[in-house]
């Protein structure tokens, strides 16, 4: 059995886990009301051209220009700048409630309105989610300590790791809550411009414990694996209907984040630490993608942009190319997306405090 064939099959299981949900909303007739005909479509992307983004955004804009009312015409718009804080702030103080302008948001734009960055000027509790699309990831380290599983890591006590960072406040936060909660001794180098940019610094030596989202993993990482330069620790995880932490159905054979601290520590997580984690875990891959209308967006304009996603995945040249292009998990609308809406941009404010002062005092962070 190929890794390919491995990887289309737990895509599967994603399907079945996440899709149910966001076909039970019965069609309410007010969708049929709205009609674009003729109009154009802003489809403001708050970073640059060819990320990883950028590429979503690409990939899901024909299709909702094919099934929303109309077919309007729908253009990506590029409008980077401040982590992608400046898009997001002029779509929130400029877009219209006419569904002439929708926004798509990832984990870097998420991060900072969840530690309460000053420079956001935007909230998510202004905005209405018409699509969700989660990710995944694995950690690994090198093959060098001797360590085979997770089971071993209490191997590692005492030696210092080293992982190239994008920053504090990135994506990568999640990997530096992640690591201390499993009690890690992680050197984080900041200033890695990308992940891949990561994982050549621990293919060259220069760092030995290292993460990459699926896609990029099974891509360029599981071949470090499979020479036995690299031993795979644990995925971030996914999470069912009810916002729980589950096993990545691409990674079954992996613990997930939880699952793999509880065997490290003898105890399952909990506490101010872990809530704070789990905020920006859930935001950085469950929830790390949100397509969102503005502001005082009528319910039928919403229901014009749900309808749409609920045909687009239904039709066959979507269902042929999602897996390449969506890393093998399924983007889900409806009940399932609020879900993964709300988890992925609320956090208690004891628990973000307490990442503020550990990022300002540990890490030198000014916000």
């Amino acid at each position: 059995m190929t890794k390919t064939t491995i990887h289309r099959r737990n895509f599967l299981g994603m399907s079945v886990a996440l899709a149910t949900a966001a076909f039970i909303s019965p069609v309410p007739a007010m969708a049929g009301a709205v009609d674009f005909t003729d109009k154009t479509i802003e489809f403001v992307m708050p970073f640059g051209v060819g990320g990883g983004s950028d590429t979503w955004a690409r990939f899901n804009a024909p299709f909702l220009s094919k099934h929303l009312p109309g077919k309007p015409t729908v253009v990506v718009k590029n409008q980077p700048g401040g982590g992608s804080i400046t898009g997001a702030n002029q779509f929130a103080s400029r877009a219209r409630p006419d569904g002439l302008s929708i926004l798509g948001t990832s984990g870097s734009t998420q991060f900072p309105y969840l530690l309460g960055d000053p420079r956001v000027k935007y909230d998510y509790k202004d905005w209405t989610v018409v699509l969700a699309a989660p990710t995944g990831g694995v950690a690994y380290i090198s093959s060098s300590f001797g360590v085979k599983s997770l089971a071993e890591l209490g191997k590692l006590k005492g030696q210092r790791l080293i992982f190239g960072s994008q920053g504090s406040t990135s994506l990568d936060l999640v990997p530096l809550l992640g690591f201390r909660l499993l009690g890690l001794e992680v050197h984080h180098v900041f200033g890695m411009k990308s992940r891949g940019e990561g994982r050549l610094a621990f293919e060259r030596g220069e760092a030995n414990i290292d993460y990459q989202t699926t896609s990029a993993y099974l891509k360029s990482s599981l071949p470090i694996v499979q020479e036995g330069k690299a031993v795979p620790l644990f995925s971030w995880g996914a999470t069912d209907d009810d916002g729980k932490l589950i096993r990545d159905p691409n990674f079954p054979d992996l613990p997930h984040i939880g699952e793999a601290i509880e065997i490290v520590t003898g105890k399952k997580p909990s506490g101010t630490e872990w809530e704070a984690f789990k905020s920006f875990l859930i935001a950085g891959f469950p929830a790390q993608k949100l397509l969102v209308l503005p502001k005082g967006t009528p319910d039928a304009i919403v229901e014009a942009y749900r309808e749409a996603v609920r045909k687009m995945k239904l039709d066959p040249e979507y269902i042929a190319a999602k897996d390449e292009a969506l890393g093998g998990y399924e983007q889900v609308t409806d009940k399932a997306g609020e879900s993964l809406f709300k988890e992925g941009t609320t956090i208690d404010p004891k628990a973000r405090d307490w990442v503020r002062a550990l990022l300002e005092k540990e890490y030198n962070t000014r916000f």
